[in-house]
């Protein structure tokens, strides 16, 4: 670092996802200098690692590796580690596991950036995370998918009919958006792009179960919505379980409670996770280094200007804080791509203020409305008021989708993807690349 870009202020910045990635562009022409760290060298476009996860879109087309995403921004570097702790007092930030094999390196700062994200909650049952994969990550994708497939390739030499029949039943926890997406894929992919590949098995004889604690699938949606979103699943061929609760995961079933009390013991090989969202536990490594405490799901709290109280120069952001709003009412808004970029810009605003010596309102979160798609053709949105569902809901997706992934080569593939499916109603990133007996069990 040369002499006038060590006098410049040290943005730290750690996580690479909507959030911390929007604040480091924000910063492109500002008098600072910015380091963004992140375990993985890659910014992921978690809104469609479902359709990674059944063979829709291969992982290179919704992830961009972060240097190339920032080479032509001058005063970035990024760094490939992990963040193991917070010394708030030194202003430093200790980093484990680089590249180099070194561990409890320090990194200076005059202000750090924290979007750390979330992961999936399983509600205390941490020894059900093996056998019910979660969708937060590349990495748990790439396993679904392998497990989905592997579940096709058995039934296809399975001779007993019972263990047939499990083996081509798939169960996803979780009626939220994610949840919605996954079932309605993996039938689309039972009913439509695998039913000619097999000789023994009728793909389309598969079962899709969605289970859902709440009333109703998507909560978050009005519930006329919600209602005919569950219509929809239901003529693909999924059946949404509302009101129902899994209560253990074995390796080959799932227990299901019903609102009743019943327990189904259903014979499964494949549960994807996508319910219940904690925070990042690097929420509670900076509330311990802060002195302040975490909420029931590990979220952070911070100021109406999203900076940890005592401290002005530390930003916590993204789905790992709930916010303290002027008024004194604490708000957790929901774990959403648009929350994240919102709250990403609104941090480089404030620094940028700072730095010309100028005051910042408070952050106020703006509603854009909510999402979902169920299959081809089939999608709800909720946009400022106007409800929409089915083709043009659905165009309304493609388009807002395409709009936020990161990269035009990736935009330009993923259309190219969508367009070829659309066609001929096929996936071309059906690869299990996994050894057998590693993903199945």
């Amino acid at each position: 670092m040369s002499a006038s870009e060590a006098t410049r202020r040290q943005v730290v910045v750690v996580g690479g996802g909507f959030a911390g990635l929007q604040v480091v562009r924000k910063l492109r022409d500002a008098a600072v200098e910015v380091t963004l760290v992140d375990r993985q060298n890659f910014h992921l476009f978690q809104p469609l690692v479902y359709q990674v996860a059944t063979g829709a879109l291969s992982a290179a087309e919704v992830a961009a590796p972060l240097r190339a995403v920032l080479k032509r921004q001058g005063n970035v570097r990024v760094l490939l580690a992990e963040v193991s702790g917070f010394d708030l007092e030194r202003r430093q930030v200790v980093l484990d596991h680089l590249p180099n094999g070194a561990r409890g390196e320090r990194l200076e700062y005059d202000t750090l950036v924290v979007a750390g994200g979330s992961r999936y909650s399983y509600f205390g049952h941490d020894d059900w995370r093996e056998r019910a994969p979660e969708l937060k990550s590349l990495a748990g994708a790439l396993n679904i998918r392998n497990r989905i497939l592997t579940a096709f390739e058995a039934a296809e030499v399975e001779p007993d009919e019972e263990r047939r029949r499990s083996w081509l039943t798939f169960v996803v926890v979780g009626g939220g958006p994610t949840g919605v997406e996954m079932a309605g894929q993996i039938a689309e992919l039972a009913r439509e792009a695998l039913r000619r590949d097999f000789r023994h098995i009728d793909t389309r004889s598969a079962r899709v179960l969605l289970v859902e604690t709440a009333d109703r699938i998507l909560t978050g949606f009005p519930p006329s919505l919600s209602h005919k979103a569950e219509h929809a699943l239901e003529k693909l061929g999924v059946t949404p379980l509302v009101e129902h609760t899994v209560v253990d995961v074995g390796s080959a079933s799932v227990a299901i409670r019903s609102a009743s009390g019943e327990v189904d013991d259903v014979g499964a090989h494949t549960v994807i996770w996508a319910a219940g969202v904690a925070a990042s536990p690097l929420a509670g490594a900076l509330a311990a280094a802060a002195g302040s405490e975490v909420d029931r799901a590990g979220r952070l709290t911070v100021m109406a200007d999203l900076t940890l109280a005592d401290h002005p120069e530390v930003f916590a952001i993204g789905d790992m804080v709930r916010i303290v709003q002027g008024d004194g009412t604490v708000v957790a808004l929901p774990g959403l791509a648009p929350v994240a970029m919102q709250e990403g810009r609104y941090v480089a605003r404030v620094i940028r203020d700072r730095l010309r010596g100028r005051a910042t309102k408070e952050f106020r979160y703006v509603d854009k409305g909510n999402l979902a798609t169920i299959g081809r053709s089939k999608a709800v949105a909720d946009v400022k008021g106007i409800r929409l569902a089915g083709f043009a809901a659905w165009v309304t997706w493609l388009v807002v989708h395409l709009f936020y992934l990161i990269g035009f080569q990736n935009r330009l593939l993923v259309v190219t993807r969508w367009t070829f499916s659309f066609l001929t109603h096929g996936r071309g990133a059906r690869l299990i690349t996994e050894s057998r007996g590693s993903s199945a069990a």
